[in-house]
């Protein structure tokens, strides 16, 4: 991926540092995972989903980069348009193999809350700061469920939490191919679809915990 980028776009030391680190610490957590799992390999949904880990490696060289216009711009914007595309392809391969998993479910929620915050400090870079607070949120979420129990209870399946979750790349990519006042008018529209799925999930927990 990185030689491709290259070879399309140059990429600076810092975007190859960054686009190697990435592949280290995909490769630990992912063995780490697998190990726990008690996954000898990955099935075929799994494969799908390292693709898009690899496409979204791709995208942080980019960004790193910091490409404003130009081939990197446009590789930028088809490495995550592609990992984006493909999110909706490995739950499908899973469902149709019978190789649905824990394992493939979490493996494929983490690359999409990699991908959108690394999108999002893209587009912080034109936007504003303000921007990191959609990559952020679902981090900060579970790093409060380590001080507030209740956080953790399995949530119920929502199809709009699918919908807004979807959205923010999709949102995020657009954005970064505006200039800054159409970035942050798409990024605040992103913001408001997801602080409002959290704060419903958040407040459903709540909830729960309270009648438990």
């Amino acid at each position: 991926m990185l030689g491709a980028l290259w070879a399309g776009a140059g990429l600076g030391t810092a975007a190859w540092a960054a686009g190697a680190l990435h592949a280290l610490a995909l490769w630990t957590i992912l063995a780490r995972a697998a190990r726990r799992a008690g996954r000898a390999a990955l099935g075929p949904a799994d494969r799908v989903t390292l693709a898009r880990a690899v496409l979204a490696g791709g995208v942080t060289a980019l960004v790193v980069d910091a490409p404003a216009a130009g081939p990197g711009a446009a590789l930028l914007t088809a490495a995550a348009a592609a990992a984006l595309l493909l999110d909706g392809v490995d739950g499908k391969v899973a469902r149709r193999t019978g190789t649905v998993s824990r394992f493939g479910a979490r493996f494929d929620m983490e690359v999409d809350a990699f991908l959108i915050l690394v999108l999002s400090v893209h587009v912080a870079a034109s936007a504003g700061l303000w921007v990191l607070a959609i990559g952020a949120m679902r981090y900060a979420f579970v790093a409060a469920s380590w001080g507030l129990p209740w956080l953790r209870a399995e949530l119920p399946p929502r199809t709009a939490r699918k919908v807004v979750a979807a959205l923010q790349g999709v949102l995020l990519v657009v954005a970064g191919t505006l200039p800054p006042a159409g970035a942050a008018l798409v990024a605040v529209l992103a913001l408001t679809l997801l602080t409002w799925s959290f704060a419903r999930d958040v407040a459903w927990l709540r909830r729960r915990a309270r009648t438990a």
